[in-house]
C-alpha cells in the first residue's frame, strides 16, 4: 500500500493506492470521503454540501461513531469520534491506521481508552477495522457503528438482500420491534432500521450493480434512507440527494458493549 497527503477542501488527508484502487481518508474523523475500486468507479456517496471546517461532522462518506450511537445516552448524537482529529499511525500489516485517544477534548466521556481504526484496501475490497482498548482502570460501556454512505445511480432500483428472517426495530415506525420477512428490503419513503444478530453476507443491488457487505464483530446492521421529506429537513443535503445513496451501517448498537480495563473490542466492515 502507497500513502499520500493530500488537501481535500482545506482538510489534510491521506489518499491509499494499492492494486489500481484508492481511498481518501480525513484526519477529521478518520473519515472515509472515497473508495474508488480498480474499475474506477466511486462507490461512497458525499453530499456536495459536506461542511470541510474541521468542526462538523461530514455528511456522508464513512463517519465513524464512538462512543454513542445516535441518542442512545446522555452524551451528544453519535458521539465525538467523527468530530476529532485522528492520528496517522502508519501501516502495520498492510493495514493504514488512524488513532484517537482520550484527552482533554473527550473528558466529557470520562473514560480512557485508545480507539484504532485499521484499513485494508485491494483491487476490489476496502476493510474498515474499529477496535476500541480500555486503557483505564475501570469498566465501560459503548455503542459504535460504521455510518457507510453507498452510492448508488437510482434509490428506486435499489435494495439490500440478506436481512430475511432477522428482527429489527423500526425507528420510521416509532421504534416497534418487527421481524423482516422480505427477502430484498427496498426503499419507499424514509427507511430507518436497526437490525440485530445479522450473520449473513448482505448485498446492496443496484440495478444491474451489485455490492457485497460483510460485517465482522459488529453484531448490528443499520439500514437507512432518509426518504424525500426528511432529506428537505437535512440543510447538508443537496435537493435529490436521497435518490443517490443507501446507508448500510455495520454498528453495535441496540445493546452497548462492555469493555473490562486491558481489554480490546473490535468490529469490521467489508465492501467488495
Amino acid at each position: 500500500m502507497h500513502i499520500e497527503h493530500v488537501q481535500h477542501h482545506g482538510l489534510p488527508c491521506l489518499r491509499l493506492h494499492a492494486d489500481g484502487a484508492s481511498a481518501l481518508f480525513a484526519l477529521h474523523g478518520a473519515h472515509a470521503l472515497s473508495w474508488i475500486p480498480v474499475d474506477g468507479r466511486e462507490r461512497l456517496f458525499l453530499s456536495e454540501r459536506s461542511r470541510f471546517d474541521g468542526a462538523a461532522a461530514i455528511r456522508g462518506g464513512v463517519p465513524v461513531i464512538f462512543p454513542q450511537f445516535g441518542e442512545r445516552g446522555v452524551y451528544p448524537r453519535h458521539g465525538f469520534a467523527r468530530t476529532m482529529p485522528w492520528r496517522p499511525a502508519g501501516i502495520e500489516a498492510g493495514q493504514a491506521v488512524f488513532e484517537l485517544r482520550d484527552s482533554e477534548r473527550t473528558a466529557a466521556w470520562p473514560h480512557a481508552f485508545a480507539a484504532r481504526l485499521r484499513i485494508a484496501l485491494s483491487a476490489t475490497r476496502l476493510a474498515i477495522t474499529l477496535d476500541v482498548e480500555n486503557t483505564g482502570a475501570h469498566a465501560f460501556d459503548f455503542t459504535a457503528a460504521l455510518h457507510t454512505y453507498l452510492r448508488v445511480d437510482d434509490l428506486a432500483q435499489a435494495a439490500v438482500q440478506g436481512l430475511q428472517g432477522c428482527d429489527y426495530e423500526d425507528n420510521a415506525g416509532g421504534g416497534v420491534l418487527r421481524r423482516e420477512d422480505n427477502y430484498e428490503v427496498a426503499f419507499h419513503g424514509e427507511v430507518d432500521r436497526i437490525y440485530n444478530d445479522v450473520v449473513a453476507p448482505l448485498v446492496l443491488v443496484d440495478g444491474e450493480r451489485q455490492l457485497a457487505i460483510e460485517h465482522e464483530g459488529f453484531p448490528d446492521c443499520v439500514v437507512w434512507n432518509p426518504g424525500e421529506q426528511l432529506a428537505a429537513r437535512i440543510g447538508d443535503l443537496a435537493p435529490g440527494d436521497w435518490r443517490r445513496f443507501v446507508c448500510v451501517e455495520a454498528a453495535a448498537a441496540m445493546k452497548p458493549e462492555t469493555l473490562a480495563p486491558g481489554e480490546i473490542w473490535s468490529g469490521t466492515q467489508t465492501l467488495g
